[in-house]
């Protein structure tokens, strides 16, 4: 059997169709799997082991994007694929899985689009407190799967021994001493600002993880369009830290596959909502989550219970909501998020991680 996944744009919604992609392996070993993904989201994929092919689609923005999804479709249609499982529901990924020719196409239940489809899953538009794991595994539905379980299905990116090496280098050439430092990284940006904890916040945060203890080395990471405000962040922690601030790393860049690499050697992670704390997710890492206007219930990592997860989230009655316009005007729900609650967390996270170690191992 030939199947074909289909899962555009971001970084965090591909690492959740992660588990679909072992699932199916699992009950079609013999199955050739094929998955198509925009190269943001390509390395979360890149290197997992059940799939057979990884075709990368052009980017959003790309010059000739209309002749290359036209070249795409004919590339796909020529693959003859048994079913095509549109994970996506977008118009793009739509025509892509109609063009396929599958003769089963799978995909929600979209108005304009369900035609497109030989099988229609049903979508709810609320933003239920139900994990984006459960949601996409919905898909599987008609092939018969029993839902997902956390402890088999976790999500999954394995860390390349390439990116590994890279990933230390970079981190030796700032000063951490990778395997004997004990690594503390902290995602400062967002590409929604939305999602977006404030500046101070995180300063204050990483001075009162770098003074409690000076084992700890602080590594702030960013996104590529925020370096300035990721460097803004470093130099007020390393004020408020005082001679505890030379422990707190900037200026170190990381791409996807790095950053998972590092986490394998690092004691906790703290980030808000973004593709990084999902990245994140597919590893064992002590993890700090920051929710504002989205659920914990809905994007917490999706891993076995026995690695440290805390989310840090307040209660409010406009939560969780579609992220167009703050109703309140403040962006209260990350706002109020005091750092005195994510320094806890992160406290907790760790000791929990420490313990769990000396259970299982590494």
């Amino acid at each position: 059997m030939r199947i074909l996944l289909i899962r555009l744009r971001l970084i965090g919604d591909v690492v959740f169709t992660t588990p679909i992609v072992r699932g199916l392996k699992r009950r079609f070993p013999a199955s050739h799997l094929a998955y198509v993904v925009e190269p943001a989201a390509a390395p979360v994929v890149a290197d997992n082991p059940h799939l057979d092919e990884v075709i990368v689609a052009a980017a959003p923005g790309a010059r000739h994007r209309g002749l290359d999804d036209v070249a795409l479709a004919w590339r796909l249609r020529r693959s003859r694929f048994d079913v095509a499982i549109d994970l996506h529901g977008g118009p793009r990924a739509a025509m892509l899985t109609l063009a396929s020719r599958a003769p089963r196409r799978i995909g929600y239940a979209i108005p304009g689009r369900g035609w497109m489809y030989t099988d229609r899953v049903a979508r709810p538009r609320q933003l239920r407190a139900r994990h984006s794991v459960e949601n996409q595994w919905d898909l599987l539905a008609p092939l018969g799967f029993e839902p997902p379980d956390r402890e088999r299905d976790a999500t999954e990116m394995p860390a390349s021994p390439d990116a590994a090496a890279r990933a230390a280098a970079k981190l030796e050439a700032a000063g951490v001493a990778v395997g004997t430092d004990r690594l503390v990284v902290i995602h400062v940006s967002a590409g929604n600002p939305f999602r977006r904890w404030p500046a101070d916040a995180f300063a204050s945060l990483a001075a009162g993880l770098a003074a409690a203890d000076p084992g700890r080395r602080v590594l702030l990471l960013s996104g590529p369009s925020e370096r300035e405000a990721a460097r803004d962040i470093g130099a007020r922690a390393r004020l408020a830290a005082g001679t505890a601030g030379r422990h707190i790393v900037g200026d170190v860049e990381l791409d996807l596959q790095e950053l998972r690499a590092a986490l394998d050697a690092a004691a906790l992670f703290v980030g808000g909502d973004s593709g990084p704390l999902h990245v994140a997710g597919t590893s064992r890492v002590p993890i700090v989550g920051l929710y504002g206007p989205t659920l914990s219930a809905r994007s917490a990592p999706w891993r076995p219970a026995r690695f440290a997860t805390e989310s840090v989230e307040v209660a409010l009655p406009c939560r969780p909501c579609d992220q167009r316009r703050c109703e309140p005007g403040d962006y209260r729900c990350l706002g109020r998020l005091a750092p005195g609650m994510v320094l806890a967390a992160a406290e907790r996270a760790m000791a929990a991680g420490a313990s769990a170690k000396e259970d299982y191992g590494r």
